[in-house]
């Protein structure tokens, strides 16, 4: 065990009496003697009226510095995480540019979002959301999969009684590019009269509709395919 000088004591009883703490005192003196000597030194040491009221800010800046120290640490892993996430996922995604991957993906949108095959409807399909990547997603994939003719589209804002109806329509005629001439009337919910819109940045739904019931029926028969392979009959290698 390293022996100090009466000297270095002398001097660690002066800061002490000061106000100093423990740590402060070893970083003065540069020394590195342990707590329980330390306290040994110090210990009939008495410390200025204000010392509590200085620790007590000590503590709570030192517990600021490690509650941003261990948020700096998990944003750190956070963004690690999703790193290693998107270099998993870039290998998948390169292959939606395939037919046959961008037409699954197309049916199991459609299986969940668009509107289902019935032989007394006219011959169209419609997609509606308020999410306009889903909408997106559905244009592009027609697109990718199929011989995507504009002319077969129809879109419909459907939106709040207190939303401002050219704003919207413009909206999404710029997200989705379809000219203002293949959008039908806005369809304002009558049930909304009176109740203004709460969640900030809403846009209303954009309902699309496409006229082709070819289409409609091959990712509805490759939905249900796929349902065929993966649950009726289980996994085949």
């Amino acid at each position: 065990m390293k022996r100090y000088s009466n000297k270095i004591k002398l001097e660690a009883r002066r800061l002490r009496a000061s106000g100093n703490t423990y740590s402060e005192i070893k970083s003065i003196l540069n020394i590195s003697p342990t707590k329980s000597t330390l306290s040994f030194w110090l210990k009939d040491v008495v410390l200025p009226p204000n010392y509590k009221e200085k620790v007590k800010g000590l503590n709570e800046s030192n517990l600021k510095k490690a509650r941003y120290k261990a948020f700096v640490i998990n944003r750190n892993k956070r963004q690690e995480f999703f790193k290693n996430i998107r270099l998993i996922n870039n290998s998948v995604v390169k292959g939606i540019r395939n037919i046959n991957t961008a037409k699954i993906a197309l049916a199991m949108l459609c299986l969940g979002e668009a509107s289902k095959y019935n032989p007394k409807t006219t011959a169209n399909f419609y997609l509606g959301s308020s999410n306009p990547k889903i909408i997106l997603l559905f244009l592009q994939l027609l697109k990718c999969c199929y011989d995507f003719k504009q002319e077969k589209v129809r879109c419909t804002v459907q939106c709040r009684a207190d939303q401002d109806i050219k704003a919207l329509q413009k909206y999404w005629q710029k997200i989705t590019g379809i000219p203002k001439s293949l959008f039908y009337k806005t369809r304002i919910d009558p049930r909304t009269k009176g109740k203004p819109t709460k969640i900030s940045g809403y846009k209303g739904v954009l309902r699309v509709d496409y006229f082709d019931r070819k289409i409609q029926l091959e990712l509805e028969s490759l939905a249900n395919l796929i349902y065929n392979k993966l649950c009726v009959n289980g996994l085949v290698a």
